[in-house]
């Protein structure tokens, strides 16, 4: 009679908590390649969904700088996928001085990750480590969206905080 119990004290519990999504996007200075890190922190696998990263509305009005001699201040580096290349089915061109980076990824099980290096600059003449280092203040404010399902319609939005960590928590799954 015991394992009945079990069993049915299991399976409310799941009812009465659903499983849910949560994407963790974590930025990461390190001079002279900084790193973005997209992480599955829930509980279901996502697939297919576009991860959008928007410097637009930093706190250090951040770019990419990309190329030599360009927008950004004496270092840069050219986008680079460093994890979870086999999740990824396609990134967008990153040009130098751009804000905006889309990864479509095949799909994300829970705690994996994929991971790119490229080099963000702050455009402020008096930022807290220089232009060419950003500190947690200044990416915060910059966003991420996430698109999930076949058709990416449906979206979850959130910003960085200054903790460098932009978190996107979804009620239920959706693949």
């Amino acid at each position: 009679m015991r394992p009945l119990v079990s069993v049915l004290a299991a399976a409310f519990l799941l009812a009465a908590f659903p499983a849910h999504a949560e994407i963790r996007v974590t930025f990461a200075e390190g001079a002279p390649k900084d790193r973005f890190t997209v992480t599955n922190a829930g509980a279901c696998a996502l697939g297919p969904a576009v991860v959008s990263i928007d410097l637009d509305g930093s706190a250090g009005g951040l770019i990419f700088d990309t190329t030599p001699g360009g927008a950004g201040l004496s270092v840069f580096q050219p986008f680079e996928l460093v994890a979870g290349a086999e999740r990824i089915a396609s990134v967008s061109p990153v040009s130098d001085g751009g804000k905006r980076i889309d990864l479509s990824f095949r799909t994300l099980l829970p705690n994996e990750s994929a991971a790119f290096t490229i080099d963000v600059d702050d455009t402020l003449r008096d930022g807290p480590m220089g232009q060419t280092m950003v500190a947690g203040s200044e990416i915060e404010g910059a966003s991420v969206t996430v698109r999930f399902g076949a058709e990416v319609g449906t979206s979850a939005t959130s910003s960085f905080t200054a903790d460098s960590t932009a978190r996107l928590a979804i009620s239920t799954c959706l693949s």
